[in-house]
């Protein structure tokens, strides 16, 4: 399995010229996060690929920069799933430079990794002003005292005057 990043300029057709070299090269399109930030063409993705046709596949793929695609390729080391609880962090507010920082860094004092992260700039909607809004799913270890996390997120949320929520997600279902 492998993992790849790709950017380029956005333009019509750039996820079908990943996905037909992968079905060429035998390969299954997993899963992926894309998106157009900018005016550029940016994702992440995780394929499948028989092991004979992998170094076939990543030249393949190499040969996309020429057409302004540009793509990195790992080998895919799958972690089992975090021993840790999952949790959604929400955060609103007027926008600063500094929001992500900060927060981040609470987070990592506390051994919390950023499973998934997902933020905008947004016009709001009475006065016009800029609001910053991030969603985040993360992964809490048992060893972390979520009540001293939850008391210093909340001191961050108030220098800022932004607001934020934090709540434990339910467990999936085998």
């Amino acid at each position: 399995m492998l993992v790849m990043t790709v950017i380029g300029r956005d333009r019509p057709g750039l996820v079908d010229s990943l996905a037909g070299l992968i079905v060429e090269r035998g390969g299954n399109w997993l899963e992926s996060r894309m998106s157009r930030l900018g005016g550029q063409f940016a994702g992440i993705l995780r394929v499948e690929v028989p092991e004979e046709e992998e170094k076939r596949l990543v030249a393949d793929l190499k040969q996309l920069d020429a057409r302004g695609l540009s793509v990195i390729v790992n080998p895919d080391e799958h972690n089992p799933v975090s021993e840790g609880r999952l949790s959604l962090l929400e955060i609103i507010g007027q926008d600063r430079p500094g929001i992500v920082r900060q927060i981040s860094r609470a987070l990592v004092n506390h051994g919390v990794n950023v499973e998934d992260l997902q933020t905008e700039c947004a016009s709001a909607a009475m006065s016009g002003e800029t609001l910053f809004k991030a969603r985040a799913t993360l992964s809490i270890p048992e060893s972390c005292d979520a009540a001293r996390l939850r008391q210093e997120l909340e001191k961050i949320a108030s220098d800022l005057i932004v607001e934020i929520s934090l709540a434990e997600l339910p467990l999936e279902k085998s």
